[in-house]
């Protein structure tokens, strides 16, 4: 049996209205062509974004948004550029939009150097740092948001957290329980009285005293 062929998408970027234009297109199209048949890869689709400057954010671009739509629909997992700066010319533009790929379980390939997303340049790992440090500082900031936010909640007494109590999910039943322990009767007796008024346990029984006292101290 034929072993199936890798697939991938060949993305184009022009920076100009002239370059798209020009041969621009035609020339990055025949260097990911060549590339993708020596390695062996089926091109199976063709993505542009003519006029996009390099250092625009690719969530930007109306091309690679599309590309990304039949990405993640078809299975389809590799995308060839040309070279790295037709990918993005600015390197944090580079990285930010290489770890959102790899992310997604996508693999991106600069047909002149299809090692050149993985360069460990001192520039390139200062920026992965740079950017790793920077996801840290946004994951505490949203823990210590929402931390905040729930201290605020609790303050004033009302539940933030954990699974709801029987006051919760049984207002009708910790309603009548309050009442009868205000009345003086013992937990038992009220387990007895809301069993006989038709309040069961999940389990289709009366509820044990240790329920009863939680329905109360609710």
């Amino acid at each position: 049996m034929a072993r199936k062929r890798l697939q991938a998408v060949a993305y184009l970027r022009t920076s100009s209205a002239a370059n798209v234009d020009g041969d621009s297109q035609i020339r990055q199209l025949v260097a990911i062509r060549a590339y993708a048949k020596a390695a062996g890869i089926e091109i199976v689709g063709t993505y542009t974004d003519d006029a996009v400057r390099g250092d625009n954010s690719i969530e930007n671009r109306p091309g690679f948004a599309e590309m990304m739509q039949r990405l993640l629909s078809n299975g389809v997992r590799m995308i060839i550029v040309e070279t790295a700066s037709r990918f993005a010319r600015d390197l944090i533009v580079q990285e930010v939009g290489f770890e959102m790929l790899k992310d997604r379980g996508i693999n991106l390939i600069a047909a002149d150097k299809p090692d050149a997303f993985l360069d460990d340049g001192p520039t390139a790992v200062l920026i992965r740092q740079v950017l790793g440090a920077v996801s840290q500082f946004e994951k505490s900031m949203l823990v210590s948001k929402l931390r905040g936010a729930r201290e605020r909640k609790r303050s004033t007494g009302a539940k933030v957290e954990g699974r709801k109590s029987l006051a919760e999910t049984r207002p009708e039943a910790a309603a009548l329980a309050r009442e009868l322990h205000r009345a003086g009767s013992s937990l038992r007796e009220i387990a007895s009285e809301l069993a006989a008024d038709g309040h069961l346990n999940s389990k289709g029984k009366p509820f044990s005293a240790q329920s009863v006292a939680n329905m109360i101290g609710d």
